[in-house]
């Protein structure tokens, strides 16, 4: 096939940030920030079960669907909230992401009951299904074109952090205080977050912003990415949901020892954010399929060597570091090829990798309950494989993605 596609448009290419680097590596930070805070609140109810359910009077199962609805409404709410605020500037919905977020964190922490805390927890999901979808498109654009995969990886820092030091930290403090003083603290810091965003954002239109439109905007290619995205994210999550049961049930650990076994995962994950900013720009392409091959390797050797303890630690490592190269890539894939504006391709998804989370531990509940939590790992892997299959197909049949400074 000699068919390529277009070169970048000029005007992508050439137009300066609209603000120093400096601002923009401090808005950098205060969205990394966001993305952390998000994350923890999203997964506190998990660490802080046993402290809520007596204190509202409920069973932990109850308490858990302060979760499962919080990704509901993620999953439903993106693509509408994008097509609302599409002509916002990014400063005004972001601000307003962050602000709201405060605002149903701080009500959350003062609910006097179930129903209430339920309803907060909405709130907060409905602020972050549009904070997802303009934060990548309005903080890239805030740097030259040949950086912004790196900068996508840097966002994806505060999703590594969250579960290796949100959660344990929330947990911890809602132990030595009460799990209402952990959600304050959270809110507390979305309102740092809201003034930093609302003070040294640009307040530009999104349709001016440089990174607003695709530079190889490709139906077939972003549908590809689209399927790929709901499986990889179904074949992580399988294991992600029942990672716990597994080390304890098959590998033998004990629960004392689940701290420092997750802990390992979300550091090992931190490592892979780092390491992908430093290779994205270049090869988008071949990120995406050594991150997913890694990945089919880290869960087949924790199917197949999970019944020891050595083994399965470094496969859940592997598995950590691979994993979290994953979210960037895709990201940065559908910033290079989303056929209409990069918000509403961040936004379809945004939803779709909440349906594979979903997906995933549906998949996990429906294994364990009918043959057992070893075979989650295998499966697990088949999807991720097939995901990896899907991508290739899509560099098979589209013209070659000729992007940075060389191709994969």
């Amino acid at each position: 096939m000699t068919e390529t596609l277009p070169p970048a448009r000029p005007s992508a290419a050439l137009d300066a940030p609209p603000v120093s680097e400096r601002r923009a590596t401090v808005i950098l930070l205060a969205m990394a920030l966001s993305t952390f805070l998000f994350v923890t609140v999203e997964s506190l109810p998990s660490g802080l079960l046993t402290l809520m359910a007596p204190d509202l009077a409920r069973s932990t199962s109850q308490i858990g669907l302060l979760v499962t609805g919080y990704a509901l409404v993620v999953l439903v709410a993106s693509v509408p909230l994008a097509h609302w605020t599409r002509g916002v500037p990014r400063r005004w919905v972001l601000s307003a992401c962050a602000a709201l977020a405060a605002v149903s964190t701080l009500w959350a922490a003062l609910a006097p009951a179930y129903e209430q805390l339920l309803a907060a927890r909405l709130v907060t999901a409905a602020a972050q299904a549009l904070f997802w979808v303009a934060v990548v498109p309005a903080t890239t654009g805030l740097f030259r074109p040949l950086v912004r995969g790196r900068v996508m990886a840097r966002l994806a820092i505060g999703n590594s952090l969250a579960p290796v030091l949100g959660v344990p930290a929330g947990t911890w403090l809602g132990e030595h205080s009460s799990w209402r003083w952990t959600f304050a603290a959270v809110a507390g810091l979305s309102l740092v977050v809201t003034v930093v965003v609302a003070v040294l954002f640009p307040t530009i239109p999104p349709a001016a912003g440089g990174a607003s439109r695709a530079p190889h905007p490709s139906g077939s290619r972003f549908g590809f990415q689209m399927v790929t995205t709901v499986l990889v994210v179904t074949g992580a999550f399988g294991v992600i949901t029942f990672v716990t049961q597994y080390l304890i049930d098959v590998a033998g650990f004990t629960q004392d020892a689940m701290p420092r076994l997750l802990l390992l995962q979300g550091a090992a994950g931190v490592v892979g954010a780092l390491v992908v900013g430093r290779f994205l720009d270049a090869r988008p392409v071949g990120v995406v399929l050594v991150g997913m091959s890694l990945l089919v390797v880290a869960l087949v050797c924790l199917w197949a060597f999970g019944e020891h303890p050595a083994a399965a630690v470094g496969s859940l490592a592997l598995f950590g570091f691979a994993f979290s190269t994953i979210p960037p890539a895709l990201s940065h894939r559908v910033m290079l090829v989303a056929p209409r504006s990069t918000t509403m391709g961040m936004a379809v998804s945004s939803s779709l990798f909440n349906l594979g989370i979903a997906s995933g531990s549906g998949l996990g509940a429906a294994l364990v309950a009918v043959v057992g939590v070893r075979t989650v790992p295998l499966a697990s892997a088949g999807a991720v494989l097939l995901a990896l299959l899907v991508s290739l197909a899509e560099e098979r049949f589209n013209p070659p993605l000729a992007v940075g400074r060389s191709l994969t």
